[in-house]
């Protein structure tokens, strides 16, 4: 080991005379070379620090300043979100709320509608009700104005027969149609 600092100091004007000193004194320090090297380690870090320190500062000042306004970005969206559930909620609300209010008018109209068509209805129904019973009653009166004249043809020709005489038809007519109000007028 001490033949390869012997070799390695062998570069150095100074490093024949450290080196035959080294041999001979055993373990000794020169404050030289302490200097020397403290210089070059302080100038290495110097370098370092320029060359490389300086830029992997600079770029991980930049990654923490990116990763920041990322998770400033993240919080900001989280709130938009929550923000936009909160605003699709109370359209949903007012939607189903407009939907009940559609519903409840459609319904009521509806109703309107029925009630309208059952009044016609029955409007229609008691007119018609009215024509029948009034057919009804003229049918009944021309089967009684029927009836009458047969029942009076049928008295006068039994009456013919019976009294032997005849009467003429107006006269026999006339009787015959007394005799039936004074049978209405009785009640019978």
């Amino acid at each position: 080991m001490i033949e390869l600092i012997q070799g390695v100091l062998g570069a150095f004007p100074y490093a024949e005379a450290a080196a035959g000193e080294a041999e001979g004194a055993g373990l000794s320090f020169n404050l030289f070379w302490i200097l020397i090297s403290a210089a070059n380690f302080g100038f290495f870090i110097i370098v370092l620090r320029a060359a490389a320190l300086g830029p992997i500062t600079k770029m991980l000042d930049e990654r923490r300043e990116r990763i920041e306004r990322g998770l400033r970005d993240a919080a900001d969206a989280a709130l938009a979100k929550g923000r936009a559930i909160e605003a699709a909620d109370a359209s949903l609300a007012e939607a189903r709320r407009e939907s009940n209010e559609i519903r409840a008018n459609a319904e009521k109209a509806a109703a309107q509608i029925r009630e309208q068509q059952a009044a016609s209805l029955k409007v229609e129904l008691e007119k018609m009700r009215a024509d029948a019973t009034a057919e009804i009653e003229a049918a009944r009166v021309s089967a009684l104005a029927s009836i009458r004249s047969e029942v009076a043809d049928l008295a006068i020709s039994a009456a013919t027969k019976v009294v032997g005489a005849s009467m003429d038809g107006d006269r026999q007519r006339a009787l015959v149609g007394e005799f039936l109000d004074e049978q209405r007028g009785k009640g019978n």
